[in-house]
């Protein structure tokens, strides 16, 4: 994710609050990266900590690799800011630095409050990225209860433990932020109280949703290579995903607006929702129209040879007297343009490289659907929905979200091919293409708002 455009930092504070902001949550035992383009932040990257024992040698010069390879793909970037976020610094928060070990470095620390191995690690990065023209302007230190500059030696201002952490927690951005309605929730892959369908936060199940999903399995038996049921089906989801994103929200950042919430789903609608993400290639042309339009979503389905033999006529549509339905949004979805040419394909659009940024008010409005149904209940259409919520995350660039929520659809569905897939994406490094260019990655924050 990039930052905003009209956030006004004064501070390291300021940038030291941006980061919970960004990546959803306040981090732990990690670095995280920002690129600079001139004064102005660009992309943020976060990855775990090495541990102690790879922070030398040719393990060091990997680690360091790595986090420029990511950095690179700003191509707009022109320096680095670098952030340490430690696991409890028993002998900092202690004020006695040097009586025990920094979390996540290893190694006693200093009278500088900064382990070998830290220091180390700072040293490997600034060399690395500095050689690649992204020079490290700054670099902190983040622990529970103090931070300090990495590289400050003034006690006036650095002085041994550091400086509160309530000076982040209260800077001015982040006020802004708050109230732009933007909030700091659990790491991923931890319980989010009151949020149903969040990762690791168990719902019960809806019986009357459930029963319809039985339902509906049945009626489309023999209809799953069918053209027809295959229209139909997209239909209804072009239904839902309008109520559940309203006319307002369309071709904005992406922001969470108003719409028709997920929980207002009749339980017929939702079970016959839950049954259409049973079949393959329905659930990928749903994740490829959301992002891309109707026609691309239509186009990959014909190219890949989707449909075969099968009843002519697909099965009744599910009541939809009295779910309320949004007016069709003025002008052409992402990838339907006039004289755009060929829609793009399934490849392209899944892994972010088409169309040139995609839908993604329509997006979020998938998430909040796909959080509702997967809180309906367990089995394979609960695995569809929360890797469908996984591949919005990896698209947004939130990795970590991508990944708890990938790990989830296999612990939910193990073997679930999808899953297996993109995870494997994130562990080799790949990132999104929509998340490596500024003019198409997705922005948290309403860039518009006052």
């Amino acid at each position: 994710m990039t930052a905003p455009e009209h956030l006004k930092i004064t501070g390291p504070e300021d940038v030291l609050g941006f980061i919970p902001h960004s990546l959803g949550y306040w981090p732990a035992n990690s670095l995280v990266a920002m690129t600079l383009q001139g004064k102005r932040l660009g992309a943020t990257l976060r990855v775990d900590l090495p541990e102690p024992s790879r922070c030398r040698g040719p393990a060091l010069a990997e680690f360091a690799r790595t986090v420029r390879d990511y950095l690179e793909a700003d191509e707009e970037a022109d320096g680095a800011l670098l952030a340490i976020f430690s696991a409890p610094e028993d002998a900092a928060d202690d004020g006695e630095p040097g009586a025990g070990e920094t979390g996540g470095s290893g190694g006693d620390v200093p009278d500088d409050g900064v382990s070998p191995s830290l220091a180390r690690l700072l040293r490997e990065l600034e060399r690395t990225l500095g050689a690649a023209g992204l020079p490290v302007r700054d670099a902190w230190l983040i622990g529970e209860r103090y931070w300090r500059n990495a590289h400050c030696t003034d006690p006036s201002c650095c002085a041994p433990p550091g400086r509160p952490i309530e000076e982040i927690k209260n800077s001015r951005l982040n006020a802004e932020l708050v109230f732009r309605g933007s909030s700091v929730g659990a790491a991923p892959g931890r319980s989010l109280p009151g949020r149903p369908g969040a990762v690791g936060t168990p719902a019960p199940d809806e019986p009357a949703a459930l029963e319809a999903e039985q339902g509906w399995t049945r009626k489309f038996s023999g209809r799953w290579r069918n053209r027809a049921q295959f229209h139909a089906v997209l239909d209804v989801w072009e239904h839902v995903l309008d109520a559940s994103n309203g006319p307002a929200a369309r071709n904005t950042a992406g922001r969470q607006s108003a719409g028709v919430p997920a929980g207002a789903l009749p339980a017929g609608l939702a079970g016959y929702l839950r049954a259409t993400l049973c079949v393959a290639p329905w659930r990928d042309a749903v994740l490829v129209m959301a992002a891309a339009g109707r026609a691309a979503a239509e186009a990959g389905a014909e190219e890949f040879g989707v449909f075969d033999a099968g009843p002519d006529e697909p099965a009744p549509l599910p009541e939809l007297d009295g779910f309320p339905l949004a007016a069709p949004a003025p002008g052409p979805a992402p990838g339907e343009a006039a004289g755009a040419g060929e829609p793009p394909g399934y490849g392209d659009v899944l892994l972010g490289l088409l169309p040139p940024a995609p839908d993604w008010a329509r997006l979020a409005g998938l998430d909040r659907v796909l959080a509702h149904l997967g809180g309906c209940g367990g089995g394979e259409a609960k695995a569809a929905a929360l890797t469908g919520r996984g591949w919005i995350e990896w698209c947004r660039g939130r990795g970590s979200f991508a990944d708890a929520l990938f790990t989830e659809a296999a612990a939910e569905q193990p073997g679930y091919r999808l899953a297996e897939l993109l995870a494997e994406l994130g562990r080799r490094g790949t990132l999104c293409g929509w998340a490596r260019r500024r003019d198409a990655a997705w922005q948290k924050f309403d860039p518009d708002a006052a």
